[in-house]
């Protein structure tokens, strides 16, 4: 069983920044992958940065590389995401997801390998 709280989330102005964090609370077993998606309403869920430990695999959906930084700090128990210059098109509610499974570079965004969810933060940027 694994428990994923996110916050951070809130209202910007475009080009500004937020940092996203997720606490894990891991009873059975540590993930081996995290990652970040997004969803707006009527729209279907997005991956948005993925992470892995022990390999240290990264991997960014091209919307977003070059703003946004994840990372994870195992000793914390943390998953963060940094967002900077963010635009009204990261518009979206971001959830924090985790998997047992060792994912490699090109499974790193898809939600269907995740098993665990966190309940969402609203991130909003105005323009």
């Amino acid at each position: 069983q694994v428990q994923l709280v996110e916050s951070g989330g809130g209202s910007v102005q475009a080009g500004g920044s937020l940092r996203l964090s997720c606490a894990v609370s891991a009873y059975t077993y540590s993930p081996n992958c995290m990652g970040w998606f997004r969803q707006v309403s009527g729209k279907k869920r997005e991956g948005v940065a993925g992470i892995c430990s022990g390999s240290g695999t990264t991997d960014y959906a091209d919307s977003v590389k070059g703003r946004f930084t994840i990372s994870r700090d195992n000793a914390k128990n943390t998953l963060d995401l940094q967002m900077n210059s963010l635009k009204p098109e990261d518009t979206a509610m971001y959830y924090c997801a985790a998997t047992v499974y060792r994912l490699g570079l090109t499974h790193l965004l898809r939600d269907n390998l995740y098993s665990h969810w966190g309940q969402g933060t609203q991130v909003t940027v105005s323009s």
